[in-house]
């Protein structure tokens, strides 16, 4: 396990627990709703499209496209040195939503818009896994 030496940890709320508990089990999850069939992420307790308040919890395919990045060359802090270059990318999931992770597994120079990428998982904690995204 590779825990994040002074990094911070993520702390699931009400909203967030099935989305952590996924990516526990390294499953991307997002909510779709049933209403109207709109996947959405960040979670909600409402349907963004609709308004209803019906949405469900199901496994992403994990794929995506790179819609923008930045590479980071100056850690935001001491707890993340070890780790530039890194790069921080808007992921558009193949389902529609967007997330914003890392891109992991290639030199920071070789991303580009539009870049096929998939899910992978970080074990931070026991109980904390993060998703990151590598090149397909």
């Amino acid at each position: 396990m590779a825990a994040p030496t002074g990094k911070p940890v993520p702390v699931p709320t009400r909203e967030t627990q099935p989305y952590w508990e996924g990516c526990k089990r390294h499953e991307l999850r997002i909510q779709k709703c049933i209403a109207c069939g709109h996947y959405q992420f960040y979670p909600r307790l409402y349907c963004t499209a609709c308004m209803s308040e019906h949405v469900e919890w199901v496994k992403a395919s994990g794929r995506g496209k790179v819609l923008s990045f930045t590479i980071v060359y100056r850690p935001v802090t001491q707890a993340f040195a070890a780790d530039v270059p890194y790069v921080v990318a808007l992921i558009t999931l193949d389902e529609g939503p967007q997330m914003m992770s890392n891109i992991v597994g290639c030199p920071p120079d070789k991303v580009y818009i539009g870049m096929p990428v998939v899910v992978t998982f970080e074990d931070w904690t026991e109980e904390i896994s993060v998703p990151k995204f590598t090149p397909v």
